[in-house]
């Protein structure tokens, strides 16, 4: 029996994004729905957003920043033994994205999965990267966020369609002698999943005081237990990158973090809400920005649709 050697830890080589080419901004949408640039402003904290056109697909976005992290990660397609993308985007169930990304990508028979944990997706499917190299099942893996969401949206409901956009974030994780990506903390609220479901089975809808006041007041408790998962403190973190959900959302969860060193992402102003690839959208963003040195520690975190969450902390490649 061949067996791939168990990894004593695993880290991120590289990231990748993609956006596409369509830029909304609130005073657009304001033609469309009664409200403002200051109304959203103020609410969610967001001036612009990128829709798809309809060259873009969640399987198209996903090769685009998958392919970016692998170019940058040094690796060939051939390294790669497994894919996973988180969405919960597709139009359809049959076929998964992550098999069209790899061949797309030109990688030969990986495993080949989705994640569908909505928000939290693309940092369950870190965990589920990590433990694989861990166990010894994969050496290589490439994990992507990568959502359609204006294919789910009422565009004349301007509770959901000033939130949230489309896009994709990548990361390569690769074996190491050394951990690089902390255990991940991650749980669910299937009682409160009514809060974020589709509206006649076709529109996306939530509860947002209820979505707002559970993130807010039982998220910090995950933050807290992450960072003693990879027996990190809070003062030693340069970054915090949680999902990108709500400007408000994601500045009273880092209020509570206890880390003012940290630099806060705070992509959501001019990506919107990409659920699944948000975070992966906001690292690539930021180490492309120069803000992530080599080395240096973040805290991520996913939460959203189900509801699920998800945490670990990331050393910088």
């Amino acid at each position: 029996m061949n067996l791939l050697p168990a990894a004593a830890g695993a880290r991120v080589l590289a990231f990748g994004e993609y956006q596409p080419a369509n830029v909304v901004t609130n005073d657009d949408l304001a033609q469309r729905v009664e409200t403002s640039d200051e109304w959203i402003q103020s609410r969610v904290g967001i001036k612009e957003r990128r829709v798809a056109g309809p060259e873009d697909s969640v399987v198209s976005m996903g090769a685009a920043a998958g392919g970016k992290a692998l170019a940058a990660s040094g690796l060939a397609p051939a390294d790669i033994d497994l894919v996973i993308v988180a969405t919960c985007t597709l139009t359809e169930q049959i076929p998964n994205a992550a098999a069209r990304v790899a061949a797309r990508l030109g990688i030969e028979a990986p495993g080949a999965f989705d994640v569908n944990a909505a928000c939290a997706g693309f940092c369950y499917g870190l965990g589920v990267a990590s433990d694989s190299i861990r166990s010894g099942s994969a050496r290589n893996v490439l994990v992507i966020g990568s959502e359609k969401l204006s294919d789910w949206l009422d565009w004349e409901d301007r509770s959901t369609c000033v939130i949230f956009a489309d896009g994709a974030g990548a990361a390569v994780v690769a074996a190491s002698d050394t951990p690089g990506i902390g255990p991940v903390v991650w749980g669910s609220s299937g009682d409160r999943a009514d809060k974020i479901y589709l509206r006649e089975g076709k529109y996306l809808y939530q509860e947002g005081q209820a979505v707002f006041r559970w993130a807010t007041t039982e998220l910090n408790g995950v933050a807290a237990e992450a960072l003693r998962r990879a027996g990190v403190e809070a003062e030693q973190l340069t970054a915090f990158v949680p999902h990108q959900a709500n400007l408000r959302i994601v500045e009273a969860i880092a209020r509570k973090l206890g880390a003012p060193q940290a630099i806060i992402a705070r992509d959501i102003v001019t990506a919107g809400n990409t659920s699944s690839a948000s975070v992966p959208l906001a690292l690539a963003r930021m180490s492309e920005r120069g803000e992530l040195p080599s080395g240096s520690l973040v805290l991520t975190m996913g939460f959203g649709a189900g509801l699920t969450y998800s945490a670990q902390v990331l050393e910088i490649p």
